[in-house]
């Protein structure tokens, strides 16, 4: 009863989106208009009749962080292409955000501080989010909690919950309540 949405990338295996709905969207959008990630199908958006449902797979900045400087102009494109949504409807945003916010979002704070997914630069354009008028859910309803949603398959890690917050829904301010 779900309709799919899919949206790999271009380069067989690598990244991709889909959505599953039980109701159909008004529209659906593949990508955001910036080609260098529309190949890689980093978001789908879905335009429900009072808000708008994105899903990304934010690009990781990988190990060596060769890839940072793509991942703040990902970022910046991003934003304003969800600020450019939400002067329509709220909107809200779902997926792999590829950083863990917070230390309370990684199990290892001091450790990991600058390496891919914890560098200063990718939690600041986080941070900028929100600031931007989005909330995110999880954090809000539950500032104390430690939950993650990735770990590594090295070392038991999964077993000894040594993991990292990296996937989210945030909303439009408006719809939190």
């Amino acid at each position: 009863g779900y309709k799919e949405y899919l949206y790999p990338a271009k380069r067989k295996g690598y990244s991709g989106t889909m959505i599953y709905s039980k109701t159909e969207p008004q529209s659906i959008q593949y990508g955001y208009g910036e080609s260098e990630y529309d190949d890689e199908g980093r978001s789908i958006t879905a335009e429900f009749k009072d808000f708008y449902l994105v899903t990304t797979y934010v690009p990781n900045v990988k190990r060596d962080l060769s890839r940072l400087e793509s991942r703040m102009h990902f970022e910046d494109t991003f934003k304003a292409y969800l600020k450019k949504l939400e002067e329509k409807k709220p909107v809200i945003l779902c997926g792999d955000l590829n950083v863990a916010h917070n230390e309370i979002d990684i199990y290892n704070a001091r450790s990991n501080r600058g390496h891919a997914g914890f560098t200063d630069e990718e939690r600041a354009k986080f941070t900028d989010l929100l600031a931007s008028g989005f909330v995110d859910t999880f954090r809000k309803l539950h500032p104390d909690t430690v939950r993650y949603s990735w770990w590594s398959y090295i070392g038991h890690a999964r077993d000894n919950n040594v993991g990292w917050r990296l996937d989210y829904f945030v909303v439009s301010e408006s719809l939190f309540p």
